[in-house]
């Protein structure tokens, strides 16, 4: 590699380090640091974009940093994968850091220079993950944004604030460090390294590792990746909603939960390999597994009638497409999942502004507070119905193409289990947004003599979550940048 394209790819990852210690140094000043946080936001998107050439001419992108053992090193890489991740997290977050500055102030919340740094932080770990070259740096990254987001989750330092952080911090750090970190202790005693391999066909194990040894490690990697929000282990994620919904947004869209899903499917992928995982036949147990969280989130989804918990099971079953579209190992059911892991992101972070704005504008958290709400707030709650399409499926927006893929891989694979559980959850996904949609609408205003009136919260919360509704729309219509990543994995 050139090493211009090594210097960009290093940077790529050091950018939101650097923008904490910035933001830190300008605490005092709100608008210099929130212009810190825009400089290093944008800075990080035109590096990441700047990968994109070589990488869509089928290069893969190396640097290693530093070595520590033979075999074991901090490296980094730009592929396929990566760049699906990484471009869609540094977009999100200059258009992140426009709607919480606009939140923050909006509701005067404390402590906001810690807030711009913790989450300049997160997506230095998170852009670290995107761009690892092995377990080893995936694996430190990934601690470094469970440890990092803490302090987010906690923001409002009251007893509910602790609590969810508690419960988040305890899940995603004991998970990985009782499941993954023995698993990758095993990988490198069988394998002698722990990087990816670049032939996505045969992974790093070797074949005589033993059936079931490979396929401890694999459940434990799955089991490992707890960010992933797959049950029983999602109790994290309703819980960190006590956060403010910039948090919120990050959490769901942003880095967090992308962490954990990126990394499951790198795993599955570079480290198994889709011969040994249909050899072992572990694709459709996972894909199986993966589905009952689908299935049972939605339906948890629909009892909730606080705005961002409803989105909070939203996630936890939205997030479990992206396994099941890679564990049903057909070319057109990974694609899907890749794809979706993009068209969640914008969707999601669509949602969680929208309430964020709804919040701030109308102080209502409860869906069923916001009758005709959506009348004196049309172009968030116009917002909110595209991001919702994204969710349901249904053209023309991002999350079609993502589900059409879904379907297309489900019948590839043989499975009518999997089929089955794409329509209905498809239906469930109607059944709690539409309504939220329909009464805002045209629901009949409470009693509240302020809804009425032209009630949108400020052009800095809207202006974003418009973008981002529209993106959505649009990744619906081309989905040829994120697709072409997606199908270019496939070997």
């Amino acid at each position: 590699m050139d090493g211009v394209s090594e210097s960009r790819l290093a940077w790529a990852v050091l950018v939101p380090l650097i923008g904490a210690g910035a933001v830190m140094a300008t605490g005092r000043r709100p608008n210099v640091r929130e212009a810190c946080s825009l400089v290093a936001a944008v800075t990080l998107f035109v590096l990441t974009a700047s990968l994109i050439p070589a990488v869509q001419a089928g290069q893969t992108l190396r640097c290693t940093l530093f070595e520590l053992l033979p075999g074991l090193s901090i490296s980094l890489r730009a592929d396929a994968l990566s760049m699906i991740f990484a471009l869609t997290a540094a977009f999100l977050w200059v258009v992140t850091v426009f709607y919480s500055a606009g939140y923050m102030r909006g509701l005067a919340e404390p402590a906001q220079t810690r807030f711009n740094v913790c989450f300049a932080l997160a997506l230095f770990g998170a852009m670290g993950c995107a761009f690892s070259d092995n377990l080893l740096t995936l694996y430190l990254f990934y601690e470094i944004v469970s440890v990092t987001t803490y302090p987010l989750v906690a923001h409002h330092q009251d007893d509910e604030g602790y609590e969810g952080g508690r419960k988040y911090l305890v899940y995603l750090t004991t998970t990985a460090k009782a499941l993954l970190l023995p698993a990758l202790i095993g990988i490198y005693v069988l394998v002698g390294n722990l990087d990816f391999a670049d032939n996505l066909r045969t992974g790093i194990l070797p074949a005589d590792a033993g059936r079931w040894v490979v396929t401890a490690l694999y459940v434990a990697c799955l089991l490992g990746f707890a960010k992933h929000g797959v049950m029983p282990l999602h109790h994290w994620l309703p819980g960190a909603m006590v956060a403010p919904t910039p948090v919120s947004a990050l959490l769901h869209a942003v880095a967090v939960v992308k962490v954990g899903v990126f990394s499951t499917v790198r795993v599955m992928l570079h480290v198994f390999g889709i011969d040994s995982m249909q050899e072992l036949a572990l694709g459709l147990p996972t894909a199986y597994f993966v589905s009952f969280t689908i299935l049972v989130a939605s339906v948890i989804a629909l009892s909730q009638d606080n705005l961002k918990l409803r989105l909070a099971y939203s996630t936890v079953s939205q997030l479990s497409y992206i396994i099941l579209g890679v564990a049903l190992l057909t070319p057109e059911g990974i694609a899907g999942g890749l794809l979706h892991l993009a068209n969640h992101a914008f969707a999601k972070i669509t949602l969680f502004f929208c309430a964020g704005a709804i919040y701030v504008a109308a102080h209502k958290k409860n869906i069923s507070e916001m009758q005709g709400l959506g009348r004196a707030m049309p172009l968030t709650f116009g917002a909110f119905a595209l991001a919702s399409l994204s969710m349901i499926g249904a053209p023309p927006v991002g999350g079609f193409v993502s589900k059409w893929y879904l379907l297309l891989g489900a019948l590839d694979a043989g499975s009518m289990a999997v089929l089955f559980v794409l329509v209905a959850s498809t239906l469930l996904n109607a059944a709690y947004f539409v309504p939220v949609v329909y009464q805002a609408f045209f629901g009949k205003p409470a009693g509240d003599p302020e809804i009425g009136g032209w009630r949108e919260a400020s052009a800095a919360m809207v202006i974003p979550l418009t973008l981002t509704a529209l993106i959505s729309v649009g990744l619906g219509l081309y989905p040829n940048l994120f697709l072409n990543f997606a199908k270019s994995l496939l070997p």
